[in-house]
């Protein structure tokens, strides 16, 4: 039986490329989210927040503004969602007219030229990518609903203490969970814009998806809004 590799004309340095690009990606997604560190992220102090957030949302009699804040979640994940399809539909358009990109790519200084077969493979690559990230998105959106119909059916604010708290917890919960995976939206729309890279060359696509990695734990484990929001508690 004929190598996959070989059949697709991938070379050891595209191979190890793309290697290096799953690492990356794999490896921050557990970094930030599963490994010990992970609670000193933005994300896990945003989360504290949600579930303050649903706490005064109970003691409230009118909970317009808990659902005007709500609407405005579900509108930028509608946004990504829409962009994402809209993605989608260039990416079905330069698989299509993969000659003429081929040739407008490869007259860029220091382009690696690839065979048809490889396009393909690149395009339907990224393809995937940016499906994930519809996913993504989607639950995300689909959750927010979910957080909207619990907030309706919230208890009275003269509720006993003891059942307020789980109802909040139960709530914040869900929209932990949206935000999950909206992040995770995000980070597959970082790492789709690293996997450009690869049309280029493949050392591009190693050194961009590093750029994404950085800038990513940047972002999450040392940003100014995180030391923001770690001094408001400390003060």
């Amino acid at each position: 039986m004929e190598n996959p590799l070989i059949a697709l004309d991938l070379t050891l340095l595209d191979v190890l490329a793309l290697t290096w690009f799953f690492i990356c990606w794999m490896g921050f997604q557990y970094f930030a989210d599963h490994s010990r560190w992970h609670k000193r992220s933005l994300t896990i102090q945003i989360n504290e927040y949600r579930l303050e957030w649903m706490r005064q949302m109970l003691q409230r009699d009118v909970r317009m503004v808990d659902t005007t804040l709500l609407g405005n979640l579900l509108t930028a994940i509608g946004f990504f969602a829409s962009t994402t399809i809209l993605v989608l539909g260039g990416l079905f358009a330069l698989l299509a007219n993969a000659d003429i990109a081929m040739q407008a790519l490869t007259s860029l200084p220091f382009a690696k030229q690839t065979s048809l077969t490889v396009w393909e493979f690149k395009v339907l690559l990224l393809m995937s990518i940016f499906v994930h990230a519809f996913f993504k998105f989607g639950w995300a959106f689909r959750l927010n609903n979910y957080c909207s119909i619990l907030i309706g059916a919230a208890p009275p604010p003269e509720t006993l203490s003891p059942e307020r708290e789980r109802y909040a917890h139960k709530t914040a919960q869900l929209s932990i969970n949206a935000g999950k995976h909206f992040n995770r939206g995000l980070r597959t729309y970082f790492f789709g814009l690293a996997a450009i890279g690869w049309f280029y060359h493949p050392l591009a696509l190693v050194i961009v998806s590093t750029i994404v990695v950085c800038v990513l734990y940047r972002r999450e484990f040392s940003s100014a809004a995180l030391f923001s929001l770690v001094q408001a508690e400390e003060n």
